[in-house]
């Protein structure tokens, strides 16, 4: 076509036009082009992998499962490879996946708002026992994890899990997790509103519906009414606080946007109170917008924190608002700040309706079949049916006459499993680590457990709260950023030159007043064998130079490197 003035673009070299590829949003018709996850969850729901393990895979044996099963869709029922043993922390980055799973499962039971009765942890402990090999381990959201589970016996164990009201369902995987919750709600004497309706109501709505089972990535939700902030709420996707509005009474304040991992951030408020009957569609519209608006081209942006990040509050209300509420929300409250330093409920506490209930500590979370069925037996003899997991892997009996409370922590004395813990045990924390975790390099469990009896001979007289979080490798499931000291799995060198397991150190992180990512000094490793050596003089420099009342985290952010290191 020959140049002219109306059409003077006929002259110019032509241009290479380049489609920007986009974050993979659907709400914006980004769909292409898709990453493995992307793929495999656009050929089949993860959802529909269960008809397949009941009929072929628990028949014909491990060799028989489709890889995008294995290492993809089986999460969306609870179930992940383990690690092979003897595979060391230095393979963990090199190795295939084939290479690294072992053709056994790790297999998590879904516990929203920590709520069990006797009678289902019993059923736990037995399975634990018959098909896991004993294992059982509480984690830092409510969950329990067995191990060595084979895929032979995974429909035996749905049945027996479902037939007391449990399942594995969206325990893993790009979907709605377990919905934290406090452990004493609807029986504690402060609490500002109970959010065990709100939980239930999200969970029998949209918990195995196709409504939500292709997110970006993992979507965590937390909902308390307790005054101690009790959920960890300000480092999961969405989180209702327990709030008292000054026009319209009790309710929640809505928070958006938290998550550790490698890019930590804490979620924002919304500047929005709900009521307890709007909470499950306010939880729709949010997860909604993740779904539509997430960015699924690369996964290292697929959580939500970094989408409320690149919006902002404002924004993000404004969508949830105009786009899926089809209503303005009312302005509500922040919560207040706790008057206590522990949130893990451990302890002697009474009820609102006169009885008590009991906290006790297990190190790092690590019981096992038989201590679960125990535990089970005890609060029944004691007049419980009910018991509670706590976001900081303890457990909580309910409902205690006055005349059973010292029979009680008497009785879990016996079981190792003390209501009066040291410092050390009540606020160490470990995730699973390189005895069955494929992305570990460290061991931890045995690491946290030697640690706490190492820091209760060494320093027997040190009674201020410490959180000392113990995670195996960068991802942060056991909450390192926000520990008052966090440690972070990695190969380190001795003073031999030697590459050994070690740790970074994290300092003076903290939830609740004035949370925030703890501080690291340049070059701070250490080995784990001087691991206690560490942390035994860094809690003797603060024991001598803090100022009165002063907590770690504070000390830990004014004091100079030397004394950290």
């Amino acid at each position: 076509m020959a140049a002219t003035p109306q059409n003077p673009a006929a002259s110019a070299p032509r241009r290479k036009v380049s489609r920007h590829r986009g974050e993979g949003q659907w709400a914006v018709g980004h769909f292409t082009p898709l990453n493995g996850n992307e793929q495999f969850k656009k050929d089949d729901d993860g959802l529909n992998v269960r008809t397949r393990i009941e009929t072929i895979y628990s028949k014909r044996g491990f060799d028989s499962i489709d890889p995008n099963d294995l290492r993809g869709r089986m999460r969306w029922w609870g179930l992940y490879t383990q690690r092979k043993p003897g595979i060391d922390g230095g393979k963990t980055a090199v190795l295939e996946p084939e290479e690294l799973d072992d053709k056994y499962f790790m297999l998590r039971v879904r516990i929203d708002g920590g709520r069990l009765t006797t009678r289902q942890l019993r059923v736990i402990g037995e399975i634990s026992q018959e098909f896991a090999r004993g294992t059982a381990d509480i984690t830092d959201r409510q969950n329990i994890q067995l191990h060595w589970i084979r895929i032979e016996d995974v429909p035996e164990i749905w049945n027996r899990l479902e037939a007391v009201g449990l399942s594995t369902t969206e325990a893993c995987g790009d979907t709605p997790r377990v919905i934290i919750g406090s452990p004493v709600a609807g029986i504690a004497e402060d609490e500002i509103i109970d959010g065990s309706p709100a939980i239930d109501e999200i969970h029998s709505r949209y918990i195995g519906s196709k409504e939500f089972s292709n997110l970006p990535r993992k979507f965590k939700t937390a909902v308390s009414g307790s005054p101690l902030l009790d959920v960890a709420h300000e480092i999961n996707d969405v989180a209702f606080v327990g709030v008292e509005h000054p026009e319209h009474g009790p309710g929640f304040d809505l928070w958006v946007g938290g998550g550790l991992s490698t890019n930590p951030k804490i979620g924002v408020r919304l500047g929005a109170w709900v009521p307890l009957d709007e909470v499950p569609d306010v939880w729709a519209g949010v997860i909604g917008i993740f779904r539509d608006y997430g960015y699924r081209r690369l996964r290292t942006r697929a959580r939500l924190k970094f989408l409320v990040a690149d919006w902002g509050a404002e924004k993000f209300r404004q969508v949830l608002e105009d786009e899926y509420l089809k209503r303005k929300l009312v302005d509500g409250p922040a919560p207040a700040e706790p008057v206590e330093r522990w949130r893990d409920h451990v302890g002697v506490h009474r009820q609102k309706d006169g009885r008590f209930y009991v906290g006790f500590a297990p190190r790092v979370g690590r019981v096992d079949g038989t201590t679960l069925t125990k535990i089970a037996e005890v609060a029944e003899a004691h007049g419980s049916g009910r018991v509670r997991t706590t976001v900081e892997q303890k457990m909580i009996v309910l409902d205690v006459e006055e005349a059973q409370v010292e029979p009680l922590v008497e009785a879990l004395e016996a079981l190792d499993l003390t209501a009066k813990p040291s410092p050390f045990r009540r606020g160490t924390m470990a995730c699973t680590g390189i005895e069955y975790c494929k992305l570990a390099i460290v061991e931890t469990k045995q690491r946290g457990i030697t640690l706490i009896d190492e820091l209760e001979r060494r320093i027997p007289e040190f009674d201020e709260p410490i959180t000392i979080n113990i995670n195996g490798c960068p991802n942060a499931c056991a909450r390192i950023q926000v520990a008052d000291i966090g440690l972070k799995g990695q190969l380190v060198l001795n003073d031999k030159g030697e590459q050994v397991e070690g740790y970074q150190v994290h300092l003076g992180g903290a939830l609740g007043l004035d949370a925030g990512f703890g501080r690291k000094v340049r070059g701070l490793k250490v080995t784990s064998e001087e691991l206690p050596d560490y942390v035994e003089r860094v809690l003797k420099r603060f024991q001598a130079e803090r100022e009165d009342g002063e907590r770690f985290a504070t000390w830990a952010a004014r004091a100079d490197e030397e004394a950290l290191s």
